[in-house]
């Protein structure tokens, strides 16, 4: 099985079970860059090969552990994240109506970047402590969060049941092509805040204030 960072997956899964699909996936949505998305598609075919694991309990793990591990770093974004932005962002220019536009746009359309980000490696790590930190509403958090986990465990748990080895050669290109989709969209994004900044500055001093 592959190794990531030293870390040899399908020796780790084989002796700790569902514990180490649970703690690798909830480590990884909470901050920490580890290999979650891996562990599951490698408990997931481990399932579908032997008897010592079964499928509705490595989706089960992983689903929890997404969750779970998500709002640990959305808890940890609101409450350290935004301090940290307000007080060292003018340094790199991210002022109190930057840090305001910041959280109209991630209001507008966190949802999307919350569910989405699930299924691509960057995101998965750091999005929900982008929403705390930008003061994403909890109660949406929490819907779209639980809507992107139960849907990335059951898309690649299920993947990995089915067809083996080969989600891996699925799993890969998806997860680049929307990684530069987001990197794409990210500098879009800045071109049209160049061109619209004033605009958008306004919009923002109105429907929220630094607090």
């Amino acid at each position: 099985m592959e190794t990531f960072l030293h870390i040899d997956i399908g020796e780790l899964i084989a002796r700790f079970g569902y514990v180490g699909v649970f703690a690798l996936i909830f480590f990884e949505c909470a901050g920490v860059p580890l290999p979650g998305e891996m562990a599951l598609v490698s408990a997931a075919i481990f399932a579908g090969t032997t008897s010592h694991m079964h499928i509705e309990f490595v989706i089960l793990a992983a689903a929890s552990a997404a969750i779970l591990g998500d709002n640990l770093g959305y808890w940890f974004g609101r409450r350290y994240g935004f301090e940290f932005l307000r007080r060292y962002g003018p340094y790199v220019h991210l002022t109190p109506p930057r840090l305001r536009l910041g959280q109209m746009l991630f209001q507008r359309h966190g949802g999307k970047v919350v569910f989405l980000g699930r299924f691509t490696a960057l995101l998965r790590t750091y999005a929900a402590m982008l929403a705390g930190a930008n003061r994403f509403p909890r109660r949406r958090f929490v819907a779209w969060n639980a809507g992107g986990g139960i849907t990335w465990a059951l898309v690649y748990g299920l993947g990995g049941f089915y067809f083996g080895q080969s989600i891996t050669l699925f799993a890969g290109p998806v997860s680049i092509c929307l990684t530069v989709a987001v990197i794409v969209g990210a500098a879009i994004i800045v071109m049209l805040y160049r061109k619209h900044e004033r605009r958008w500055l306004a919009e923002a001093h109105q429907e929220l204030s630094v607090e």
